[in-house]
């Protein structure tokens, strides 16, 4: 069994939004009592975030746009992106849990981990959030690992939204390569497949667009086919997945028909391409049951499949 950690803590509850709002405490508190009536909780390494710092959201924020976030206490940054009196201490355990998912591999301890954080982060960009997300958990993750020797970073983002903020990031970059499949056109209007990245970053960016109705033979063809030869020719020395779950087709918040065998498809085919490690950070996902069953596959995987690589 490969040693996997769950990072996890109540603190993710606290980011309070309106009782409308599809992102809410609740998707973490049934995704983690959903989780311990099942086998492979116990077969988890259990592990609590420590508290991220300043310092850690600078590597990727502006200090003007930390600030703003840090002065407002209880309001929103736009009619879906709410912060509560609690939210930016959940947003510093958020990036804790993938700091500490990439000191435990460094030392060692573990080679794979789930981080069931929130809020979600892969809109957010250096100097705005958006779309529920307030600081973009996998850059600044990314950025992290940079300074613990893991110095080529790939993303993958499986999520039904495009992470525009992850792209724009690292857009021109040349040691973190960017690669996503989401539903296209829809929210947020970015990740069109002409996009590649700018710079010495052209050519690190990598777009799939999934087409309306699309569910597990497209997403596989994807994963199974065309992206364990990114990684290949990459050779990262750490993969961060920004894991959405709102591919799934019983979730309200895409137009895909993914199933929770389809989510187990594409996340063997992210476990197969490389014998790295791998670090699963929460995105979106907001029907509380597929998101559950959907972990529970991704769990299963994580902690059994060996790479083909």
């Amino acid at each position: 069994m490969i040693k996997t950690a769950f990072i996890y803590d109540d603190i993710f509850s606290c980011h309070d939004t309106p009782a409308w709002h599809p992102e809410s405490p609740i998707r973490v508190e049934y995704l983690v009592d959903f989780l311990k009536q099942t086998a492979v909780w116990d077969q988890l390494i259990h592990l609590q975030p420590q508290r991220a710092n300043l310092e850690d959201l600078q590597r990727v924020h502006t200090r003007e746009y930390i600030s703003s976030v840090m002065s407002i206490g209880t309001g929103s940054l736009d009619q879906e992106t709410f912060i509560s009196p609690h939210t930016f201490t959940a947003c510093l355990y958020a990036i804790g849990a993938i700091k500490e998912a990439v000191d435990k591999i460094k030392h060692g301890v573990i080679k794979r981990a789930f981080c069931p954080v929130r809020p979600p982060g892969h809109h957010a960009e250096a100097d705005a959030g958006m779309g529920f997300c307030l600081f973009n958990n996998v850059a600044v993750g990314a950025r992290y690992a940079q300074t613990q020797g893991f110095e080529r970073v790939l993303i993958v983002d499986f999520d039904a939204h495009h992470g525009n903020g992850t792209q724009h990031i690292f857009e021109e970059d040349d040691r973190v390569f960017y690669f996503s499949t989401h539903q296209f056109p829809y929210y947020p209007d970015t990740g069109k497949e002409t996009e590649r990245g700018r710079g010495k970053g052209e050519g690190f960016t990598y777009n799939v667009t999934i087409r309306v109705g699309s569910g597990d033979k497209d997403y596989l063809y994807v994963y199974q086919d065309i992206f364990p030869d990114v990684v290949r020719r990459f050779d990262p020395d750490i993969i961060l997945v920004s894991a959405g779950y709102d591919i799934h087709y019983m979730d309200q918040h895409s137009d895909l028909r993914v199933t929770c065998e389809g989510v187990r498809g594409i996340v063997q085919g992210i476990l197969g391409s490389s014998d790295k490690p791998f670090i699963f950070v929460l995105e979106g996902g907001y029907d509380y049951i597929s998101l559950s069953k959907s972990v529970r596959n991704t769990i299963e995987e994580m902690l059994s499949y060996s790479t083909t690589y």
